[in-house]
């Protein structure tokens, strides 16, 4: 007897074969363009991921810890976790600004205030200043982070869609690549610098985005919801069909999307925060969300992404360009690990990449609390290496879940009415996480050193349990399909019924690959 849920994909029945088979990422301009604009909302994350690798470099950073008087305990705790209290502070009103002025306008926002904020932080004189600062350029990337990985998702090329979306949080690492070896670069400097510097390439991608982001295509999901369907079925041909607006897949897309929205639009008007739990389908989905955000905070990882130098001092291994070295070395495993799972998550399913990272995860964090504990009672180096090397292997499990799916699984499983709603519940969540152990992990790892892990072999038990018996399959689905999974295969299947009718009606196909057909696409 099998535990846990799949649902049946089809194997993206509904739309492969509208999909002309020769317009590839490499050999079509206009999805070259597409993946180029993709990248700058991608970068987003890359901001997120320098943020919390910069702060663990800084703590190994002797010019930092004298400026600001050697903080630890609880504040090395709020220095940490300030920046997610900015977060929440902005959870209240990104989702508005995202629904109701655009995607694009809530990234310049965020962009923006980002930009403000890494002045502040890199001309600090005070560690009050360094605080304020922190505090802002959580509230900034809060309307940046609520947007980018939604537009990703609504204008992504249908088969590029899964793996895209799951790269954009993967990119958490390549900020944190930048930051760890940038801090490892300036560990030498003997004055302020070396962490100002730090400081300031921190703000680099919210400039370039400030700058190109009024370029980018804005999300066709988006205007149809204004009214303004002509822009949007005009941006999805140019994208997606070479400018055809009469492309077999541009109208099964376009009618899909109306189909969708034209079936929430009597509740539109009563959406609020209430609509996330009001129904069978949205509770499925919001404990599913609620669950993988504090899962990925949880695991284990947070002792590593913020207080690397702690867990390192209760192995002997005190050097900080030692500490700084590893956490570079660390960084590039994750980002190669991450990347990877993004692009086989499609191929190999959410569930399966789920339940592997909790089984791995479980095995390397055990065995890591045990050399942990060998060192500790012994002093042994044998111990302390190993531990090393299993910090290593538990990210790898980490990251082929944890990294590249909780953003993609959790826009993808929310209806578009929701979508922004649901996703800054999974941010706010995670916040919430990420405060507790921001704070709790440094007072915990002073007062009982290794023994604090033995809380988290628990927690990742109880991770294993949950996904095995909670998350459902939704690989080759559209996004309007993978949404209605939450609320019965019959949802699912009157949005693919509807968009297909309106296709087959107006072309005249019922099967097989229109574009086999040779289905003439006008180039612009």
């Amino acid at each position: 007897m099998g535990g846990g849920v799949v649902a049946n994909s089809g194997a993206n029945a509904a739309y492969g074969h509208l999909i002309d088979p020769n317009r590839k990422w490499y050999n079509n301009r206009r999805i070259i363009a597409l993946n180029a604009w993709i990248l700058l909302l991608l970068i987003t994350s890359s901001t997120n991921g320098y943020d919390g690798s910069m702060m663990n470099g800084l703590q190994s950073i002797d010019q930092w810890r004298l400026y600001f008087n050697n903080p630890r305990g609880s504040m090395l705790g709020l220095l940490n976790a300030i920046q997610n209290i900015g977060c929440l502070a902005a959870y209240p009103f990104s989702p508005y600004v995202a629904d109701g002025l655009g995607r694009r306008s809530s990234i310049f926002l965020g962009a923006s205030i980002m930009c403000i904020a890494t002045a502040i932080q890199t001309a600090s004189q005070s560690v009050g200043m360094f605080i304020g600062a922190r505090f802002l350029i959580g509230f900034g990337l809060t309307f940046a982070a609520s947007a980018a990985p939604l537009l990703v998702t609504e204008i992504a090329y249908p088969s590029h869609r899964a793996a895209l979306t799951s790269t954009y949080n993967s990119l958490w690492y390549s900020g944190a690549i930048v930051a760890a070896w940038t801090t490892f670069g300036t560990f030498q400097i003997d004055n302020t610098w070396s962490w100002r510097v730090p400081s300031a390439l921190q703000g680099l991608p919210s400039v370039i985005q400030v700058a190109l982001i009024w370029f980018c295509p804005e999300s066709p999901r988006w205007l149809v919801s204004k009214g303004r369907h002509e822009q949007a079925l005009k941006t999805l041909a140019y994208y997606h069909a070479d400018g055809n607006a009469e492309d077999p897949l541009v109208k099964y897309e376009y009618e899909e999307i109306k189909a969708a929205i034209d079936l929430d639009r009597e509740v539109a008007a009563k959406i609020g925060w209430k609509t996330l739990f009001a129904t069978p389908g949205n509770r499925k989905r919001m404990r599913i969300i609620i669950a993988i955000a504090f899962f990925s905070q949880w695991s284990g990882n947070g002792l590593v992404s913020y207080y690397l130098n702690r867990v390192f001092n209760t192995i002997g291994i005190t050097d900080g360009t030692i500490q700084l070295l590893i956490n570079g070395i660390l960084q590039i495993w994750n980002l190669a690990w991450a990347l990877a799972a993004s692009f086989l998550c499609e191929r190999i399913g959410r569930r399966v990449l789920f339940i592997s990272s909790c089984v791995g995860m479980l095995v390397f964090f055990t065995l890591q609390t045990a050399c942990s504990a060998v060192y500790a009672n012994t002093g042994s180096k044998g111990a302390a290496h190993s531990v090393i090397a299993f910090i290593f292997l538990f990210y790898g499990s980490y990251d082929i879940a944890f990294t590249p799916l909780i953003v993609s699984y959790t826009v993808e499983i929310l209806p578009y009415q929701i979508r922004a709603k649901g996703f800054t519940v999974f941010n706010f969540a995670i916040s919430l996480s990420l405060i507790f152990n921001q704070y709790v992990n440094p007072v915990a790892l002073d007062s009982i050193g290794w023994k604090y892990y033995i809380v988290y072999c628990v927690w990742l038990a109880f991770e294993l349990v949950f996904v095995y018996f909670f998350v459902i399959e939704t690989k080759n689905r559209t996004l309007e399909e993978t949404a209605a999974l939450f609320d019965g295969d019959e949802a699912a299947e009157e949005l693919a019924g509807v968009a297909a009718g309106v296709v087959g009606e107006k072309d005249g196909h019922s099967s097989g690959s229109l574009h086999d057909d040779k289905i003439e696409v006008s180039k612009a």
